[in-house]
């Protein structure tokens, strides 16, 4: 199973959850010239969103969200797991991690339909070392 593996930090922003919001952020941010690796939205209220934002440059979005006014919450560390697909890559990575003894608290993972992945995982952070270990990053 061919992969790669990356540090990947991210932030949370909770919004007033209504029609458009996540275009309003996303647009908002790419016109100030921020790149996101990963995205997620889910409920965090009857009003409001959590988007979770993965930058490829974090200190930059932290600048650009302040004078975009939006309030973000960390940086939180995750593992950006990029591959080829093929049956049981997924438990191929969960294996190994289960093996290091971490706990995988969260994860999302997609194929882009063409012979790819892209796998976001998220461990404590007093297991990230161990988690990094485990799938061989440096």
């Amino acid at each position: 199973m061919a992969f790669r593996v990356r540090r990947a930090e991210y932030y949370y922003a909770n919004v007033h959850d209504d029609i458009g919001a996540a275009n309003r952020v996303l647009s908002d941010l790419a016109e100030r010239g921020v790149n996101l690796l990963a995205f997620t939205a889910v409920p965090s209220g009857p009003s409001l969103a959590q988007f979770t934002l993965f930058p490829e440059e974090p200190r930059k979005l932290a600048a650009e969200a302040v004078l975009a006014g939006l309030a973000l919450d960390g940086p939180h560390h995750a593992l950006l797991v990029q591959g080829d697909d093929e049956l049981g890559a997924f438990a191929g990575i969960h294996e190994r991690l289960s093996k290091a003894r971490v706990d995988i608290y969260a994860s999302s993972g997609v194929t882009d339909g063409q012979g790819s992945f892209g796998y976001v995982i998220y461990v404590r952070e007093d297991q990230f070392d161990e988690a990094a270990k485990a799938l061989e990053l440096d």
